[in-house]
């Protein structure tokens, strides 16, 4: 039912696309933004997902609780951790972000965006200065190679997600400083932090826990993205762990357990469901979690994304094959 759905919408939305893919269709709803500045080489690749600029609602003002206080989350589900020197650990649950996608939050008194591209499996957490400026985040609706397009409210400027740069307007070019946080499973965060804090419900009418992207991840193609299917014969939707511009198939990690090489030190560990596989999320199949950190023990900025994303933003990056 799904892959019936998401092909459906996918003709639909590149069709428009195509026809609409020009700054001047957009400037209605983007005013403020200058189309002027772009990285983008050709608009086509710009395509709205669906739901219109705010329509997947970003967190501004998140909640927090105590971890012995949470309820109905699964102990395999998975949460983006975030550890910041100065602060108490918190945990964002991939159930709120599924269907908000950006929190925008200060830990430790560094603005944050926590953010979770589900088409991409990508889950970064970036400082929020740019330029002398605090920005705040927010979904555009857009798409580029399946990837969200994020946007700042003090700007209006178009953001890439899982690259972390301006795409189009005043901060074109700009790059925000991705943090060392990563994805694991609520047991595991609970082991290490029980007296840690956890994002509380939002007050939004959404079914959190589950996930409208049933099955995703077990797809042949990818959801609106019309580039090259990745090299070496690894699916488009297998998971990959990205450093960098390299990047280590979750496969390999999976069988080994830990690898270290080109500088970094990788450990995958059961244990977390998968975001986009079952109905409900703690009931996905476990897909494993991973720490990445360099040769003195620190842990590292990294991200665990779809392989065709990562080709698609870095085609020219490094396959860590272990051949």
């Amino acid at each position: 039912m799904l892959k019936r759905v998401l092909q459906a919408l996918a003709v639909v939305a590149v069709t428009a696309g195509a026809a609409l893919a020009d700054p001047n269709f957009w400037k209605h709803e983007w005013p403020e933004t200058d189309f002027s500045r772009t990285s983008v080489p050709h608009w086509g690749e710009i395509l709205s997902g669906g739901p219109p600029k705010d329509g997947i609602p970003a967190i501004s003002d998140p909640q927090f609780i105590r971890v012995a206080q949470a309820k109905g989350i699964g102990p395999t589900e998975p949460v983006v951790t975030v550890e910041i020197d100065g602060a108490e650990p918190r945990a964002y649950p991939i159930r709120y972000l599924t269907w908000h996608e950006i929190v925008n939050d200060t830990v430790g008194g560094v603005p944050v965006a926590v953010t979770f591209c589900p088409l991409c499996n990508s889950a970064i957490t970036f400082d929020r200065r740019a330029k002398g400026r605090v920005l705040t985040f927010g979904v555009s609706g857009k798409l580029r190679n399946s990837d969200m397009v994020m946007y700042d409210r003090e700007t209006q400027s178009w953001w890439q997600q899982a690259v972390g740069q301006g795409i189009v307007g005043e901060m074109n070019g700009v790059k925000l400083t991705a943090l060392p946080t990563w994805m694991e499973s609520w047991a595991q965060f609970k082991a290490r932090h029980p007296e840690g804090l956890v994002m509380a419900e939002p007050a939004f009418s959404r079914s959190y826990g589950s996930n409208p992207y049933v099955n995703y991840d077990s797809s042949a193609r990818p959801f609106l993205y019309n580039g090259e299917m990745p090299p070496h014969g690894i699916p488009a939707l297998e998971r990959v762990v990205r450093v960098g511009d390299r990047a280590w198939p979750m496969t390999r990690l999976a069988d080994i357990g830990l690898v270290r090489e080109a500088g970094v030190e990788i450990e995958w560990t059961a244990g977390q469901a998968s975001a986009l596989d079952a109905g409900t999320i703690a009931r996905g199949r476990d897909v494993g979690s991973i720490r990445v950190r360099d040769a003195q023990g620190r842990d590292l900025a990294h991200d665990v994304m779809f392989a065709f994303a990562f080709h698609a933003f870095w085609p020219d990056g490094d396959w860590m094959l272990g051949n």
